[in-house]
């Protein structure tokens, strides 16, 4: 059996136990919450982290969310297990608290579907136990970017756009070696719904083939959106040969010096009396002769020559054209896919539009029509995004069908000038004949 002392020690030792414990539980509570800036994206929900440490039941505690920049600070306010008063009619059906969560001490608050207004600073406090935390919310916003291609000269024009961001991103445009390009400008602007809207434009020269990225970047909300676009070398349009006509008009000449001389030459021969003063004049018109001879044969080889160069540009345009063709051809199949995306967009917001006005006549739960709203709201920007697609390929569409006119007036000058060549060398070759004839026929006689 224990000792009177040794019991005596023991119940003391359980009284300091049990005081102790009941100094902690009773003590000074604190509260823990993000060191770092939480981030949303427009629409999604988002968890505000608030703890009490250590940890007790805050169920029959008074919660109070507040943002001290606004009128009234309230986010949300929790009193005996009331519903929110005083509210900030900003967060008005956007934000609730967990009962199971606050039997364990955790008052994180829960916001819904969150807005660009909703940045800022937030506020945690437990009034009865004087717990208190702030923290910071970045909310942003995201949207897709759209490419453009213009064309002015010998200038090519390629512009990225994008509407819908916040905070205010940046534009990179990149090669296709992933390396940093200049931009000819970039402009920001902020609209009346606190949304930015940013612009910005290349330019290259032509004849050259061209793989772009334009990105739209946001560290702050980690996000990027890009665009990529290829244009290949033979999209632009194919030069004229200035030296063409020139060639041509100097062959005629040439023929017709080289009739001139040849009608000349046998108007001589008809002289019956030949004397040496006459063989001298014959020697030095069979010289003559030769060097017309040699003009002649120069005379053809520059039309020979540049029939081979129209021959190669005429291939060039006419495998331009088929790829232009080939071009139209996928964008009219574009243009279909988009116009039936198009419809389908708006089939499903007029069987969205015909459910609210149902709703509303009926008086639906609130919940369900903002989820309708939400979809309407989420048609409507896909459908402006098809939209933009669309103009755009039928701008492509239209540059498209003009550069095919184009390269086909081009086609057929080049098949008439390729027919005034083969002409003209034709006739080179039978003059060039002829005055062999003749120089042959000269020096047999003498």
């Amino acid at each position: 059996m224990r000792s009177m002392k040794d019991r005596l020690l023991l119940v003391f030792y359980h009284d300091v136990i049990l005081l102790l414990l009941t100094w902690h539980c009773g003590g000074q509570s604190q509260m823990i919450g993000p060191t770092q800036p939480l981030v949303a994206i427009t629409g999604d929900d988002i968890i505000l982290p608030c703890q009490l440490d250590p940890a007790r039941d805050a169920v029959d505690l008074t919660v109070e969310w507040s943002r001290h920049d606004l009128k009234p600070r309230f986010v949300h306010l929790k009193r005996d297990d009331a519903e929110p008063v005083t509210q900030n009619i900003l967060y008005s059906r956007r934000t609730s608290l967990s009962v199971n969560k606050l039997k364990c001490g955790d008052i994180s608050l829960k916001l819904s579907k969150a807005q660009v207004s909703d940045a800022g600073m937030y506020n945690c406090l437990v009034p009865e136990i004087g717990a208190e935390t702030g923290m910071e919310l970045v909310v942003g916003s995201v949207s897709s970017v759209v490419m453009e291609i213009s064309k002015v000269e010998n200038v090519i024009f390629f512009k990225c756009k994008s509407n819908g961001w916040y905070p205010e991103p940046r534009v990179f445009w990149l090669n296709s070696q992933g390396n940093q390009i200049t931009a000819e400008s970039t402009n920001s602007a902020k609209g009346s719904d606190g949304l930015y809207t940013v612009s910005s434009t290349v330019t290259v020269n032509k004849r050259q083939t061209y793989s772009l990225t334009c990105r739209v970047q946001q560290k702050n909300i980690n996000q990027t959106e890009e665009a990529h676009i290829h244009v290949s070398g033979d999209f632009y349009l194919v030069q004229c040969n200035p030296a063409v006509p020139i060639t041509i008009n100097l062959a005629v000449c040439l023929i017709s010096i080289g009739t001139t001389a040849l009608l000349i030459w046998k108007c001589g021969q008809k002289k019956t009396k030949i004397s040496k003063h006459d063989e001298d004049e014959n020697e030095l018109h069979q010289t003559e002769m030769k060097e017309k001879l040699q003009r002649e044969c120069e005379g053809k080889k520059r039309l020979e020559d540049e029939l081979q160069n129209n021959e190669e540009d005429l291939k060039h345009v006419r495998r331009t054209i088929e790829k232009l063709m080939e071009q139209k051809t996928s964008l009219k199949d574009q243009r279909e896919k988009l116009n039936t995306l198009l419809q389908e967009d708006k089939a499903e917001m007029k069987e969205v539009m015909k459910k609210l006005e149902k709703e509303n006549s009926i008086h639906d739960k609130e919940k369900k029509m903002q989820k309708r709203g939400d979809k309407k709201n989420d048609l409507e920007k896909r459908t402006e995004v098809h939209e933009e697609l669309l103009k755009m390929t039928e701008k492509l569409m239209e540059e498209t069908e003009n550069i095919i006119i184009q390269m086909t007036e081009r086609k057929g000058k080049l098949e008439i000038d390729k027919e005034q060549i083969i002409k003209h060398l034709r006739e080179k070759q039978k003059n060039e004949r002829d005055l062999e004839e003749t120089v042959r026929e000269t020096s047999e006689r003498h």
